[in-house]
């Protein structure tokens, strides 16, 4: 799953970033607000949390701008500011949830969590399914044959991204991109060991396999018949 995070205090944003991670979700990062509203506007987020105090577009404004634009993606809000007018505001604004700084991590992740349950309840399936492969998007929990499996938190988001794209190749390219999210020198092997390390977890423990390699292309995560 995909977070927009908003927020142009270095400390805080490298803090919410690190533990999302950690927690398996994919994180674009804004410091200001116009870049947020531009990211906001062309991709597409299952959760945005949104600093109030930004440069250039406050969060007040960008949530506002983002309504106006029919974007219905779930908002928190973070800010300094504990008084009811501000939270009003920022639920009138069109904003979700409001967290006061200093937070614990702990807490915006589960009021992520919350966000997550409501929203897909009409816009999304919670779990994502291969085969007899299955991973459950809002605990992070996958099986296969009912067996429980214990992954990494980036192997869990490869496995996510690979079974978003079930049945499609995607290459290493892709992977890195859109797993990793930065660009590696073509030629290390960073794909290919993550790959590995998947497939002795997913595959090798069972009869079948589901990750396929394409030769020349990149991989593929389908049920062969």
């Amino acid at each position: 799953m995909k977070i927009l995070l908003v927020e142009d205090d270095a400390k805080t944003a490298n803090f919410i970033v690190k533990g999302l991670k950690q927690s398996g979700f994919r994180v674009e990062h804004s410091d200001n607000g116009v870049d947020g509203l531009f990211r906001g506007t062309t991709e597409n987020f299952d959760v945005a949390v949104i600093d109030i105090m930004l440069p250039k577009l406050d969060g007040f404004a960008l949530v506002e701008e983002l309504r106006k634009r029919k974007i219905r993606v779930p908002i928190i809000f973070l800010s300094a500011k504990s008084s009811v007018d501000s939270r009003i505001k920022g639920l009138q604004k069109g904003g979700d949830d409001y967290l006061v700084k200093p937070f614990a991590f702990s807490e915006l992740l589960a009021r992520i969590q919350a966000l997550l349950r409501r929203s897909s309840a009409v816009t999304e399936p919670t779990t994502l399914s291969v085969g007899d492969l299955q991973i459950e998007l809002l605990s992070h929990k996958v099986f296969r044959g009912g067996t429980k499996i214990d992954i990494q938190p980036l192997e869990y988001v490869l496995l996510e991204y690979l079974m978003r794209n079930a049945g499609k190749v995607v290459s290493k390219t892709m992977i890195m991109e859109n797993v990793w999210e930065y660009n590696f020198d073509p030629q290390t092997n960073i794909v290919e060991a993550r790959i590995c390390r998947l497939r002795d977890k997913i595959d090798r423990p069972f009869k079948t396999n589901l990750i396929h390699t394409v030769r020349g292309f990149g991989y593929v995560l389908e049920e062969k018949k």
